[in-house]
């Protein structure tokens, strides 16, 4: 059987593949089928796990061949993108580059505002991040920070691409710093170049480009870059990637990705006028926040705390001791009606979190002249689409009406979504390949995600 596309994403723990014919342009677009397989990182080659994903794909096809044309691929596989980063003013160049990071589908583990310490450091060398990004500085202002935290880095002696986004005054002295080390240096524009201007877009494309060049030598990763067409991107800046595309299409969105370890929130909007007049700072048009304690099974007991097991088991209608049962002998995929009521549970105050977390609120000051009303953060008022992707998402039969609690849980300051923002469910769960396809193939890309939401 002859295919065109075949897009892999290569996690953590799962590898899945996905077949789609009809990319070229006046041809009818079609989503064939999905295998999938154990990623094989313990095994030490993640081709494994690739090559039993594209046999499971076969026996869902029922064929004995399977050829195609092109294969693109996202990878999260070895704990994703793990990257520190380091800043002046955290409210602000430490926030853009923040942003950056989180939009080019990094995990964060490490954010510093000012000059490091010695025990930053020590977090930096434990951290072991696969790429570090330094910033800090508008243009020709602040210069000394970024040079002593530059130096303090270089003395670490670490193997890892090290990107600086920082005052453009000083690249030369960066340069002179790291000419001699291990570290492979990415000079980018300034990711705050002026007060109240973010510029993270040419920061976000550097750390895809370092992630391809750096990051895919996991152990059989080479031989997968042999097998694909075009870069391999993260996979949570795949999913981002797609939401932009869709937005373009179809208007300001939000996408909620529910997963077992993670909630991931990307919204996409310029958000009101209105609201753009009274904000404190400037907010990314695209932006990306993941809630690494809100997960439906690795992080299961967090939300759990979160609500209160007496709290859970009143909404579940059961005793606190099958409550605990059901905790004990969770399992990754609810089998029966009562396990799919706790994860619908669960996904319901992870959704409520993270947009609470990601989203933006009104406050009111108090001064000489009486009271003036300011925002900060992200203004999620103009979306008209919120989209279920993930796990959790895609599977549970609630899906939308958890979605719909979004609004009427904001208590009036929240720059939360409207009730009129309609509820879209990613039914093939293709997000993330579909965002890697429309780098080559923008059309075919939002036709099959337009599919995939139920949108003629």
């Amino acid at each position: 059987m002859k295919i065109d596309v075949l897009i892999a994403e290569i996690g953590s723990t799962t590898t899945v593949v996905n077949a789609f014919n009809g990319v070229k342009e006046g041809n009818e677009i079609e989503f064939l089928g999905q295998g999938q397989a154990p990623t094989s990182v313990q095994e030490g080659d993640v081709n494994i796990g690739l090559k039993g994903a594209v046999e499971s794909l076969k026996q869902y096809l029922d064929v004995d061949v399977l050829e195609y044309d092109e294969m693109f691929a996202t990878s999260s596989a070895a704990g994703g993108l793990r990257m520190t980063v380091h800043g002046l003013v955290y409210d602000m160049t430490v926030r853009a580059a923040k942003e950056a990071a989180l939009g080019a589908g990094a995990n964060i583990h490490l954010v510093t505002a000012g000059k490091l310490r010695r025990t930053d450091l020590k977090k930096i060398k434990n951290i072991k991040p696969n790429i570090i990004l330094l910033a800090g500085g508008v243009d020709y202002g602040e210069r000394d920070t970024a040079i002593h935290n530059a130096e303090l880095i270089r003395e670490l002696d670490l193997d890892v691409p090290l990107i600086y986004a920082g005052n453009i005054e000083n690249k030369e002295e960066i340069k002179e710093i790291f000419a001699d080390s291990k570290a492979k240096l990415y000079l980018v524009e300034n990711v705050y170049p002026k007060i109240d201007q973010l510029n993270i877009e040419p920061t976000r494309k550097v750390i895809q480009d370092v992630f391809e060049e750096h990051i895919t030598n996991a152990p059989g990763m080479s031989s997968v870059r042999d097998m694909v067409d075009g870069p391999i991107i993260p996979t949570p800046g795949a999913v981002l990637l797609a939401s932009k595309v869709l937005k373009e299409d179809m208007g300001d969105l939000v996408t909620i990705d529910v997963g077992g370890a993670t909630t991931d929130v990307h919204s996409v909007t310029e958000g009101s006028e209105e609201i753009n007049r009274i904000l404190i700072s400037p907010e990314p048009v695209a932006k990306r926040t993941v809630e690494g304690d809100l997960g439906v099974y690795v992080n299961m007991r967090n939300i759990v705390d979160l609500i209160g097991i007496q709290e859970l088991a009143d909404r579940m209608s059961i005793y606190k001791n099958e409550l605990e049962e059901i905790i004990e002998n969770h399992k990754p995929i609810p089998k029966s009606d009562i396990e799919k009521r706790f994860v619908e549970e669960l996904t319901l105050e992870a959704v409520l979190t993270a947009v609470q977390r990601h989203a933006g609120k009104l406050r009111n000051l108090f001064g000489p002249s009486g009271k003036s009303t300011l925002a900060e953060g992200k203004d999620l008022t103009k979306v008209k689409y919120i989209i279920g992707t993930g796990g959790a998402l895609t599977r549970l039969a609630k899906s939308k009406e958890i979605m719909s609690m979004i609004a009427k849980n904001n208590k009036g300051d929240g720059l939360f979504p409207t009730r009129e923002a309609k509820i879209l469910i990613d039914n093939y769960y293709i997000m993330a390949s579909l965002g890697v396809l429309s780098k080559k193939y923008p059309e075919a890309g939002v036709a099959l995600l337009k599919k995939s939401l139920g949108i003629n």
